[in-house]
């Protein structure tokens, strides 16, 4: 039952976050509040977070090197090491790193834990996750193309890059529908494998036993955010009309500091827009900082030196230590008593004096 006051608090707190501006723009008309004063605050408390968060990582002592490995150390010459899973220098914690990145090395090579019958008992088998990793490339590399298209409306005139990644996201064209009678805009690729991509990790949280065990209100709660971004900006794309030109003169107004709101924009874009605000806003209180967080991360920035070179705690001050000789001195006697050995006896401490 834990798990359902998980999903029923994020579902009712991702409602409310849609029924704010619905509720303040379509009956209070505050378009001036939603579409100025929130994405500036929203953007201030998002690089404040994230620069709070970074310098606490930053400041946190790490005086020996912990990189988690998967892969031979470097050691003798005649054993083959791993330059990659257990690197030795500078080059191969990039390489590494890329990898990371990149390419989600660690997610790809994930297994899960299952028990499963059989004729001579339960079995404790390990499965690989390849369909978590692929829905994980597969959404973050979705939400990257689109992020880059919306430099469309940041930009003036709109960089090449954002015409390319246009044209091959959206190589889908529907052409037009002779029943509606105008024509339906060319479909972008992204769009549909983001909301699929998240709804296949949202229902992952849900069926599988062992996430559902560990999954609290704020792992569901950044998920029906994403959901709701994706599935707002294909309404706006293919069934509710929006004016894009007043679109773009509002976020050009943002970035150059000299915000306007025009007339003609519909609900659905300030809904979206609140939505992309209150994500920005949680990203750094949230799990979803590990985007940033992996670079700073001593498990994974740390070549694996430690038979090559010694590392000495930085943080060690001189302390006055109490040697074995000055205990024995201070104990002998009772030492002696209770029938423990020591190294002199108290006839040789008074020829030594």
């Amino acid at each position: 039952m834990n798990f359902l006051v998980s999903i029923a608090v994020s579902f009712v707190a991702f409602i409310i976050v849609v029924l704010i501006p619905l509720i303040g723009i379509g009956a209070f008309g505050m378009y001036t509040f939603f579409g100025i004063v929130v994405p500036y605050a929203a953007m201030a408390t998002f690089f404040l977070g994230v620069i709070i968060r970074v310098i606490g990582w930053a400041r946190s002592p790490v005086p020996f090197r912990i990189p988690t490995t998967a892969g031979q150390e470097e050691s003798f010459p005649w054993i083959k090491t791993d330059p990659i899973d257990n690197p030795k220098d500078t080059k191969g914690v990039i390489m590494r790193m890329l990898l990371e990145v990149l390419c989600f090395r660690s997610l790809f090579r994930n297994v899960r834990l299952e028990y499963r019958d059989a004729d001579d008992g339960t079995r404790i088998t390990f499965e690989w996750e390849k369909w978590l990793w692929i829905a994980a490339i597969i959404f973050h590399y979705s939400f990257l193309v689109i992020f880059l298209r919306h430099f469309r409306f940041f930009t003036e005139p709109i960089p090449g890059f954002v015409h390319v990644l246009e044209k091959l996201d959206g190589f889908l064209q529907m052409g037009v529908v002779p029943v509606i009678g105008f024509g339906v805009p060319g479909v972008y690729i992204t769009d549909m494998l983001l909301v699929a991509a998240v709804t296949y990790l949202l229902v992952r949280r849900i069926y599988i036993s062992q996430v559902r065990y560990v999954s609290l209100s704020q792992d569901y709660f950044p998920l029906f955010l994403i959901l709701g971004l994706g599935i707002t900006g294909i309404l706006m794309r293919y069934f509710i009309r929006v004016d894009i030109t007043s679109v773009k003169e509002l976020v050009l107004g943002l970035f150059k500091f000299s915000p306007t709101v025009p007339d003609g924009i519909g609900v659905m874009f300030f809904i979206h827009l609140f939505i992309v605000c209150v994500l920005i806003s949680y990203i750094p209180f949230s799990k979803l900082m590990h985007m940033g967080g992996i670079f700073l991360s001593p498990t994974r920035n740390l070549a694996n030196n430690n038979r090559k070179v010694r590392h000495v705690n930085p943080w060690n001050y001189p302390v006055k230590v109490h040697t074995y000789e000055e205990y024995e001195d201070e104990f002998r006697d009772l030492l002696i008593e209770a029938g423990i050995p020591v190294e002199k006896q108290p006839d040789e401490k008074v020829e030594q004096s």
